[in-house]
């Protein structure tokens, strides 16, 4: 179907000069004025003309036709109840019949005296494109659950370091537990793909800590190698058993203060906009970070431990609580706060930026980006996040091993920046890195693949 004319746009124009000012969109039965503004306003300047107006309608058009063919199910071009209650029943919301009815000719008042807006205007008891579009076209659904489904980032991709923004949950899914069932399925998936490549995680501590001093850590068959020669195949996964175990506290905690935030935010929205969400999300993830570091810190100290070194968790902890007191359970907290915003922020914008483009200029027949396309953003997207925060990273991981190595200064963050830039370069504060990048597209296809698996056999997807 074509898009409507000029001629048709300029039917819905209103407003004296050729502007459209937030009293005669009040009139035309538009709900969300600001939001309309704000996504069509180009020029920032707080109205709309009309080739702003033309070009917000034609965007808005295009997601509404594909949340129109991901409801019509049959592919007849009209939407009936029985497409509705099985589409709300992927997303986690049962409803009866007669409720389905009801939306199909859902009434809507802009103020008390507007006119009364039927979306099915026939009585047929099924929507066409045009009665979907026009009833839908001024009501700006920023978020549209179909498309979000689709989306879900932060739950299902997991790369190691659970610092990115959570992500967001309609008030049915969590209403109905479905919720909850997305995130027991996404700790599986990172427990599976944290074990998947654990070796790798482990190689990049060590790089991080002793690159510069070791003679055989040259590189990555160089750093195997000495592992596997010191302790064995078993010793690939030293530090994974709790860097597995912290999954559920931090995903739990992380998540009930990021709802918490955002009521103190004052979001009258379900969901928030990306500035918000980053807000919201930087300071769940640093309390949820906060209350589990000890355990960060366990997983440095057993990753660079030595064969027979400790027992286990309860005695590696045991053993730096008597040597080092409580304080060394928190070494290298100030780098690892600092390092949440530029890697959520990084991460949030690019994966948002990747998903806008594709939805714009790919998406055709269906909001659906396929594997594919979800694995290239969430790589992406989070390769940028890492580089953004990766010195940071390398000076939190040498604060938190400081006492292990022998002979080396026990410094500062600002201290331990300029040591490794003046004895190393900047190379030095990017040791590791390859490592960290080869584990980055594993971890996020295994977990793709174990989150979307789980998801079936926990209900919380139709197969």
């Amino acid at each position: 179907t074509a898009l409507p004319t000029r001629s048709q746009y300029r039917s819905l124009w209103v407003g004296g000069g050729g502007r459209w000012a937030p009293v005669y969109m009040q009139l035309m039965l538009i709900l969300s004025l600001q939001k309309i503004v704000k996504a069509g306003d180009k020029d920032l300047d707080g109205q709309l003309d009309f080739e702003e107006f033309v070009h917000y309608l034609c965007d808005h058009e295009k997601k509404l036709r594909l949340v129109f063919k991901s409801l019509d199910r049959k592919n007849d071009g009209r939407i009936d109840s029985q497409e509705i209650l099985q589409s709300l029943r992927d997303l986690g919301v049962h409803i009866s019949e007669e409720q389905a009815e009801k939306i199909l000719k859902r009434v809507k008042r802009g103020h008390i005296w507007a006119p009364v807006l039927y979306m099915d205007k026939n009585g047929t008891m099924t929507i066409d494109w045009n009665e979907w579009r026009d009833y839908h076209l001024l009501h700006p659904a920023g978020n549209i659950p179909e498309i979000i489904l689709y989306w879900k980032h932060s739950t299902i991709f997991d790369v190691g370091d659970s610092l990115l923004v959570p992500d967001e949950f309609t008030a049915e899914e969590k209403q109905t537990g479905m919720l909850w069932r997305h995130l027991v399925a996404g700790a599986g998936a990172g427990a599976v793909s944290r074990t998947s490549t654990a070796p790798l995680d482990r190689l990049k501590v060590l790089m991080q800590v002793h690159g510069s001093r070791s003679k055989t850590m040259g590189g990555i068959i160089g750093g195997f190698t000495q592992m596997i020669r010191e302790g064995g195949l078993r010793s690939l996964w030293r530090g994974n058993g709790i860097n597995v175990i912290k999954i559920a506290p931090e995903t739990a905690i992380k998540f009930m203060a990021y709802e918490q935030i955002k009521l103190l935010i004052g979001s009258n929205q379900e969901t928030l906009g990306i500035g918000e969400r980053l807000v919201a999300g930087s300071l769940a993830g640093a309390i949820a970070q906060s209350s589990i570091y000890p355990m960060e810190v366990l997983k440095t100290r057993l990753a660079l431990g030595k064969t027979g070194q400790y027992t286990g968790m309860v005695n590696c902890a045991k053993h730096i609580f008597l040597k080092e007191g409580m304080a060394a359970f928190y070494k290298g907290y100030v780098p690892n706060m600092l390092g949440i915003i530029p890697y959520a922020g990084i991460d949030l914008a690019v994966y948002e930026t990747l998903k806008n483009y594709w939805l714009q200029h790919f998406a055709k027949d269906s909001a659906d980006p396929g594997v594919f396309v979800l694995l290239a953003c969430g790589t992406t997207s989070s390769t940028c996040g890492q580089l953004s925060s990766y010195p940071l990273a390398l000076v939190r991981t040498r604060m938190q091993a400081q006492a292990t190595v022998e002979g080396a200064p026990q410094m500062t963050m600002t201290g331990l920046f300029r040591h490794i830039f003046r004895t190393e370069g900047l190379r030095g504060l990017y040791r590791g890195l390859a490592p960290n990048f080869m584990k980055v597209i594993p971890s996020v296809s295994i977990s793709y693949v174990v989150y979307e698996r789980l998801k079936v056999t926990m209900g919380a997807k139709s197969k």
